[in-house]
């Protein structure tokens, strides 16, 4: 999708195409399933679903594949064009009936309370608004629907902590297509008004070295039953 133009007639930048960052990621990302351990984390992740679901930030569709057959439909929201090319070939593959569709975590493209669950997946370190994703997130879920997060950030002591934050203000975010690594998905769910969960700290990966990308949270949380509940 396109922006309108600006003032100097120059076509305003669409904020959802990173297509240096899409190409790195497709190709990095599918060797990352077994060297780091996704793969299980993301069966773990979607164990359990059914009915109709929402992923946001689909990427290139590596969720697909481990959703059960429990799950009715799944509705994919990519806003990046090579991933989202790649989703849709991956839906192809899908075991259950995945449609991809372009879309913004802040203005979802679909109907109020009509999903029984939504997934977040490495996600809200790049969307550009937190809070109004979360409340879009909040939108189109049924009451006591629930939100399966799989999401890293803020993590480690002191000076892991210093690092992310210094790799934040610098070059990270424009390297890594939006992406922060100093958020804190946990606390930003509580705060959206979800209802929290079991939900427990992973590191990806297991074993080796920390990253400042390692600290990684995995849990449920769900949308209150009550509008304006906890």
């Amino acid at each position: 999708m396109r922006l309108l133009s600006t003032r100097s007639g120059r076509p305003a930048r669409d904020p959802g195409r990173h297509p240096l960052f899409a190409r790195s990621y497709a190709r990095l990302s599918v060797g990352a399933e077994s060297r780091l351990g996704l793969a299980g984390l993301r069966e773990r992740l979607l164990t359990g679903l059914s009915g109709r679901v929402i992923e946001i930030g689909a990427g290139n569709g590596l969720n697909f594949r481990h959703y059960p057959g429990t799950v009715a439909e799944v509705v994919a929201i990519e806003p990046e064009p090579l991933l989202r090319r790649l989703a849709l070939d991956a839906a192809l593959r899908a075991r259950v009936p995945v449609d991809v569709v372009p879309g913004a975590a802040e203005a979802l493209p679909v109907k109020s309370e009509a999903f029984d669950a939504a997934v977040l997946s490495l996600v809200l370190c790049s969307v550009p608004d937190v809070a109004r994703a979360l409340g879009e997130v909040r939108r189109v879920l049924r009451p006591g629907g629930e939100v399966r997060f799989f999401e890293h950030g803020r993590g480690g002591g002191r000076m892991m902590t210093l690092t992310q934050q210094a790799l934040d203000r610098g070059p990270w975010p424009f390297l890594a297509g939006g992406c922060h690594l100093a958020r804190e998905p946990v606390a930003a769910l509580r705060e959206a008004g979800f209802r929290l969960g079991p939900h427990r700290r992973v590191m990806v990966p297991e074993k080796g070295p920390a990253l400042p990308t390692s600290y990684c949270a995995l849990g449920v949380a769900w949308r209150p039953d009550e509008p304006g509940g906890r």
